[in-house]
Formats: C-alpha cells, structure tokens, sequence
C-alpha cells in the first residue's frame, strides 16, 4: 500500500459499529469488565485505550515497526527511553543535540548514572573512537537541530551491531514519509509528534517505535509504569494530523528548496544549513538515505543586530517555538531551544547570536520571501 493511502487507512481496524468515518474518541478513564476473570481488551487508559492504540498501529505501520507507544510529549518518550539503562552505562550521541534532549541527559539521565559523550555522528570514526565496554547504545539525530548534520544511518547501524549497541535515531525533522531508521537497521526510533506529525500546532506528542519484540516488551513495561500515554483527544489529533502527513511535507519542501535558494543570494546572509542544498556536506547520504529533504532551514546572518532585527521585523512569519506544523516559524536557537546549551558548546556548533531557525511551512513561497526581504532592508 503506498506510504499516502497508509496515512489515511493505515490501521483499518474497527472499533464501534456505527460506520463513523473518523475514529472515535474514547474518552475514559477505565473499562467495565464483563465478568470476573473477563476483559474486553481494554482495561485502563493508562495501559492502552482504542483511540490511541489506532493511533500507534498507523505510526508502527509508517515506520515499518512491530509496534509504536504514543507519549504525552517528545521528551516524554525519551525519558521513558532513558530507562532502559542503568547507572554506568555509557551512551554515545550527536553533539548537536535538540536542546530539551541535551537538559535531559546532562540534568537528569547523567544524575541517575547515565554517561554521555557527544560526537559528530556523521563521522563514523569519531564514534568507533569513544565506543568503550560500557557503551550501550548509539543516539542520533539526522538531520539534527538546528545544524542540520547528516549521520549515514546505515553505516552507524553496521558499527552498532558489530558492538552490539542499541542505535536509536530521532527521526523528527524527515519522519517515516521521507527516512525510515528501522529499514537501515535502527532498533528504536524516536519522534516528537508534535512537530510533522501533528503537523497544526496545537498538541503536544512524543513516539517511541521498535521492530523487536523483546525491546518491545520492555518498553511497554516502562511505558505503562511510568505512564506519559498520550490522552484520547491528543491521540485523535494526531490521527487527524497524519491523514495529510505528505501533502503538507511535499509542499513545505517544495517552498523550503525555494527559500534555502533564495537566502543564499543574500547579501547579509552569511551561510544556509538546508540539506536540500547541493553544497551541503550530507547531500549525498540524504538522497541514499532519504526520499526527501524536509522543510528545516538555518541560517547564519552577518550580525547579532540583523539577526534581531529580522525576528522583531517578521509579520507574516512567527517568531516561536516548534517546528513542522502549517504556519512557518522563526527561531532564534540560541535563546529559545538551545538556551540550556552551555555558551561554549553552543558556540563550537555554531548555534550563535547570528542563527536562526527557520520551519517552512505552507503559505506561498512569494509572501514567505517577502516577509523576510523587509526584514533585512536598510532603515
């Protein structure tokens, strides 16, 4: 079935009998049991509810997974992630981490024990060079936010194995539309639903998606223990946001590709980060690895003073938090999601006061341009 159709009648499985088109929320809390010893197969929301269960068997399906564990947010999954290891394990990731991922690691996953390198990822020997006998799994972003590094997952995946390493790869800014981790060996994925998959900016969501089964088993311990499930309604907008997953990317990747152009002839525009672009260091592993580019563009300006001036200049494009959803959005990483990133990490990668962060989404690609053109003009 084409990966479009999926994403309408991905999981056709039936759940009332009144023949309504859009899945019923289910909203509640418990289920009646038919009699001692008895269940219909739901017994507690916490556990599992009809609404988010189609939910995750669409985002399984997409992603070519056994099975998908719908979170009340992104960073909800990877906490509960988190707790697959123990203290003294050591975890490998990329160094240019989402900000909330890295406050994660080094404020709360590091106190419990947990020991973090971060590396280049798309040099696979600065990973080979850190791999130690406590070592246990490989994290990846790819694209990473906001740099857009590009990590060859399939190479990473070789490595993993031959030191049988998890390899976990946030796969939030392509999604299974345009990168599929598991075909190229990943054990777990991870997105914040939030951002494509919702794709309206209006819930919050977080998935956690694997093909073994024994993970499986211990994730759903761990999820139904600790207990961030995604509420009914939230699991319906999520269902509601994926029916148009690929329409909405196509044309925010068309517009993306224009504006990724369009920047690079600007004169107070010192660098494009947009891996669509054939100058950028992973365009090769992007088209091998991925069927598209996805919508991301960061750019660094020629001062801290440009860079503020187009953020409070923007009307038609808002300055706010988040990405993927319809409305393009205008961050300025250094202050919102990376804030937490020590400076001197922040600088190295380059998140400084000159970047911004652009999600490209589905107005005109003129007006877009446009509205960042006034901005950068001369009072």
């Amino acid at each position: 079935m084409d990966f479009t159709t999926l994403c309408i009648h991905g999981n056709n499985e039936k759940y009332d009998e009144t023949g309504a088109v859009s899945v019923p929320i289910f909203q509640t809390a418990t289920f009646a049991r038919p009699a001692v010893g008895q269940s219909t197969g739901y017994d507690y929301s916490r556990l599992q509810n009809p609404t988010r269960e189609h939910l995750e068997k669409t985002v399984a399906q997409l992603e070519n997974g056994i099975e998908a564990m719908a979170f009340s947010t992104g960073m909800a999954a990877i906490a509960a992630l988190m707790e697959l290891f123990s203290p003294g394990d050591h975890i490998i990731a990329s160094d240019d981490l989402y900000g909330g991922t890295h406050r994660l690691f080094f404020g709360i996953s590091a106190k419990n024990g947990i020991i973090f390198d971060l590396v280049n990822t798309s040099d696979i020997s600065q990973i080979a060079n850190f791999i130690k006998p406590k070592t246990k799994a490989i994290f990846v972003e790819t694209p990473t936010n906001p740099m857009m590094q590009v990590t060859d997952i399939a190479a990473v995946s070789r490595l993993a194995k031959q030191h049988n390493l998890l390899l976990i790869v946030d796969n939030t800014l392509l999604t299974p539309y345009y990168q599929q981790p598991l075909r190229l060996g990943a054990d777990i994925v991870i997105h914040s639903g939030t951002k494509y998959l919702g794709g309206h900016n209006d819930t919050l969501a977080g998935f956690l998606i694997a093909s073994d089964l024994k993970l499986i088993e211990r994730l759903r311990y761990i999820y139904k223990t600790t207990g961030a499930c995604l509420s009914p309604f939230d699991s319906w907008l999520l269902i509601r946001g994926i029916k148009t997953l690929a329409v909405r990317m196509d044309k925010q990747q068309q517009n993306a590709s224009i504006l990724a152009a369009w920047l690079c002839k600007q004169n107070k525009v010192k660098a494009v980060h947009y891996i669509g672009l054939a100058s950028h260091p992973g365009y090769e592993i992007s088209k091998r690895q991925a069927t598209g580019f996805g919508s991301m563009i960061s750019f660094e300006l020629d001062s801290e003073f440009t860079a503020t001036r187009v953020l409070e200049r923007v009307s038609l494009i808002q300055f706010a938090e988040s990405l993927g959803g319809v409305e393009t959005l205008i961050t300025y990483p250094m202050l919102q999601t990376h804030a937490d990133v020590p400076f001197a990490e922040r600088e190295a990668k380059g998140i400084n006061s000159r970047l911004l962060r652009l999600s490209v989404g589905l107005e005109c690609v003129d007006d877009l341009i446009a509205d960042i053109e006034k901005a950068l003009l001369e009072d």
